[in-house]
């Protein structure tokens, strides 16, 4: 017989504490890269934390250059401690080639990273071969394999991600591809670096200014501060000087580097995405906000997959199970985005849920379901009408 005692349980999952986020996770790959020994292999992605772990693979600024500089563009702008997946190809590969959802290598990767990724910047150390459309035509053949592969990623592995592709070799904004006739909403393409030479774009800023910050948030938010480098260019031109340029390269869909009368430093235009600038999705923020809950809906539904489900006689879904479902769906979002500014609220609740009642479940097995989030506003414009003041009336 036991000695009379009082035991606790302690209980646990009470707190509905969000696991750590993995937003910004992304992968960096570089094409023109050099293995180094057994510690860096070519193909193989690795997890890096800050730019002292590229010691530990053996990457150094002599043996992948470019590498390596674009990994300390990142920790320029990301805390150290921010999370990174970078994977090195060879000078053999191109961008149209390892985007091909069939046979290209970023398949593997995105496999092998089991749904973690949330973007794949991809970029490139071998020198640009001048383009007739204002890049090197390697850029263009990629990106309607780079929305394939991340529509193959969203609906086959339940993983949505976006592509951005580095605009190399940038010659004359005159000449360039209007990228808003397109209709690639998950790819985005970038130009101007930190280099004088005018072949590449700051593709491990970019990346460092995604990953700092949240997905409703856009990289060019003036209040967030300017870029960390000293001096930008854009096709070997310091931004400064190309103001007229940038502007035509903004409104034909590109992301690149500005400056602000006022303002000291640089700042990224805008984060368009090379698509009609009427479509949902035609930036980054709105990208992110909806691949982001399209990811929490899916964690969420996935519960109810194959489960019993209440019916009335006639084949549809008892009310109660409705509500429960909706409430379950709308729960998650909330707590995991419109708690957290991600959507912008109304009453504590940023998202809509809603599931057809008239849906015949028994003899379908099928039950739709529409969810709708509330995005913010962003003050692209800004109109100000300025006068004299004489008198109260006016």
């Amino acid at each position: 017989m036991a000695l009379p005692k009082i035991t606790i349980e302690y209980l646990n999952g009470q707190l509905g504490t969000v696991p750590e986020s993995q937003d910004g996770l992304l992968a960096l790959a570089v094409i023109g890269a050099t293995a180094a020994g057994a510690t860096f292999a070519l193909g193989n992605p690795y997890t890096i934390y800050r730019p002292q772990s590229l010691d530990g693979l053996g990457v150094t600024q002599e043996n992948n250059a470019r590498l390596h500089s674009l990994v300390s563009q990142f920790y320029s702008t990301a805390d150290e401690g921010t999370k990174l997946v970078v994977v090195g190809y060879p000078s053999t590969d191109t961008m149209s080639g390892l985007c091909d959802k069939t046979s290209g290598k970023l398949r593997t990767l995105l496999q092998a990273q089991k749904g973690e990724l949330r973007g794949i910047v991809l970029a490139s150390a071998v020198e640009a071969e001048e383009g007739a459309e204002g890049l090197d035509a390697d850029v263009f053949s990629a990106l309607p394999k780079a929305q394939e592969l991340a529509d193959y990623s969203a609906s086959e592995l339940y993983a949505p991600i976006f592509v951005a592709l580095e605009g190399k070799g940038f010659t004359d904004a005159a000449d360039l591809k209007d990228l808003s006739d397109l209709g690639y909403n998950r790819c985005c393409v970038v130009i101007g670096g930190t280099s004088d030479d005018g072949d590449g774009a700051a593709m491990g800023i970019f990346a460092g200014k995604v990953a700092s910050v949240p997905v409703h948030r856009n990289i060019g938010r003036v209040a967030d501060g300017a870029l960390y480098p000293e001096k930008m260019y854009v096709g070997g031109k310091p931004v400064d000087e190309c103001v007229d340029d940038i502007t035509a390269i903004y409104d034909k869909g590109y992301i690149c580097p500005r400056t602000y009368v006022g303002r000291t430093g640089y700042f990224f235009t805008d984060d368009r995405m090379a698509c009609d600038p009427t479509d949902d999705y035609a930036h980054l923020t709105n990208r992110r906000t909806i691949d982001k809950a399209a990811r929490i809906a899916y964690s969420t539904l996935l519960d109810y997959l194959l489960g019993e489900i209440d019916t009335n006689e006639d084949g549809t879904m008892q009310q109660g199970v409705i509500k429960s479902w909706q409430a379950e769906v709308e729960g998650a979002i909330d707590t995991q985005m419109t708690s957290a500014g991600e959507l912008s609220g109304t009453d504590g609740s940023g998202c809509k849920c809603s599931i057809d009642p008239s849906q015949n479940v028994v003899s379908t097995s099928r039950i739709n379901v529409t969810l709708k989030v509330r995005p913010y506003g962003y003050a692209r414009f800004i109109n100000v009408s300025i006068g004299f003041l004489l008198s109260s009336s006016n």
